[in-house]
């Protein structure tokens, strides 16, 4: 996955609590398990309307809004089913980053294993965020992972809280997969110096 340092992009809104996982990628598009092509379907009742056309009324659908990279949005984001094709429609449209005060558990999960980062700050801060995103077109912000930071030129910042182990999957690209193959040889170090009488869950003997 792509690796999360420093991030700056266009801010985007969306004023709406418990925004679930089935409006993020309604349920007839989960008929794949690759990663890609769900960007068209992000928001998919929400952004088009009956005939299939950008629904105007739809906020991200306005045009301020077009490339914007950061998600300001209301609490419990992601809730609902645990399809991790939610965070794969988001990553396709477009976002590096969902800011919010709260995230569904699952949800903030597959977010982060799949490079996606889950900004959780206070709902007086989420507030200011979003007024200034609807005030000021073209309001960008930059988020530092390193120091854990959400800035923008107007000299706001506000500080979020992320797990060490995340944190370094996001700043190297690698999902929870690949960092424990990047310690195979602390792994196979180990498993060599263990005593032959341990139990194992290898069997190198015939079927």
């Amino acid at each position: 996955m792509q690796p999360f340092t420093v991030h700056q992009g266009l801010c985007a809104t969306l004023v709406r609590d418990d925004v679930d996982t089935d409006q993020i990628i309604p349920k007839q598009f989960l008929k794949r398990t690759d990663k890609d092509g769900y960007g068209e379907a992000c928001f998919f009742d929400w952004r088009y309307d009956s005939g299939g056309n950008p629904d105007p009324s739809f906020e991200l659908n306005q045009p301020r809004y077009a490339g914007a990279s950061i998600l300001v949005t209301g609490q419990n984001f992601g809730c609902g089913s645990s399809r991790e094709h939610a965070a794969w429609a988001l990553l396709g449209y477009g976002l590096r980053a969902v800011i919010a005060p709260s995230f569904a558990d699952i949800f903030r999960t597959n977010a982060l294993q799949n490079g996606l980062l889950p900004v959780t700050l206070t709902l007086a801060e989420v507030r200011l965020l979003t007024e200034r995103a609807q005030t000021d077109e073209g309001w960008q912000v930059t988020i530092d992972l390193t120091r854990q930071s959400v800035t923008d030129a107007l000299g706001h910042v506000a500080t979020f809280e992320i797990e060490d182990f995340w944190k370094e999957c996001l700043l190297e690209g690698l999902d929870p997969i690949a960092m424990a193959e990047k310690r195979d040889p602390e792994i196979s170090a180990y498993e060599q110096g263990r005593s032959a009488l341990l139990p194992t869950t290898s069997y190198l003997g015939a079927l």
